[in-house]
């Protein structure tokens, strides 16, 4: 197995804007994942199915995810999840 990430507080990325999700994440003892998304029907499964590829690639194994989503695309999904756990695990980010 990879990397293993701990991630060590609270953190966010994102707006409830149109278009854009909100992403949320805490310590946990394993991956849950919490959507609350304005196309659920269509594309929650997919979502979170992005959320999850995300935090195993990144080597997350523990994470309280909440997402509250409003149209993103995955593209923006991805970033959104990326940056929060940069910032979950106490690291800064270059743009």
């Amino acid at each position: 197995m990879g990397k293993k990430v701990e991630i060590i507080k609270m953190a966010s990325a994102g707006t409830v804007e149109s278009n854009d999700i909100l992403i949320m994440i805490s310590p946990a003892e394993e991956i849950e994942i919490e959507l609350d998304s304005v196309v659920d029907k269509q594309y929650g499964a997919i979502i979170k199915e992005t959320i999850t590829d995300i935090l195993e690639k990144e080597g997350v194994r523990g994470a309280r995810v909440v997402a509250k989503d409003k149209g993103a695309l995955d593209f923006t999904i991805r970033a959104r999840v990326k940056a929060c756990i940069q910032r979950a695990r106490g690291e800064e980010y270059e743009l």
